[in-house]
């Protein structure tokens, strides 16, 4: 069973920067997608950055430009670089990590607070 947990959450202003990391229990060439998704309450969770195993990224609109996903294979580590915060970037960020219908693993979240 794949376990993944995040880190570097905090409070930060806005314009402020934050890394996320993300640790997995398995080596990454066996994970072929990994997300950074953020959630508030009440409302859908929302996908914010996907790598996959080629290297591919994406982005949502919102955080294009100021977020950058990456992975680090010898740490099993992937990252969340998030620069020029804003007061909507506040939510719960979670980790995921996927490999087809075998693998489907979400971390515990970590809580990012940016005030104004």
């Amino acid at each position: 069973q794949v376990q993944v947990a995040e880190s570097g959450g905090g409070s930060v202003q806005a314009g402020g920067s934050l890394r996320l990391s993300c640790v997995v229990s398995r080596s990454l060439f066996s994970i072929n997608v990994m997300n950074w998704y953020r959630q508030n309450p009440g409302k859908q969770r929302e996908l914010v950055a996907t790598i996959t195993s080629s290297g591919y990224t994406n982005y949502a609109l919102s955080v294009k430009g100021r977020f950058t996903i990456s992975r680090d294979s010898d740490k099993s580590t992937v990252y969340l670089q998030m620069n020029s915060l804003k007061p909507e970037d506040t939510a719960v960020y979670y980790c995921n990590v996927k490999r087809g219908a075998q693998v489907d693993a979400w971390g515990q979240g970590t809580q990012v607070t940016v005030s104004t």
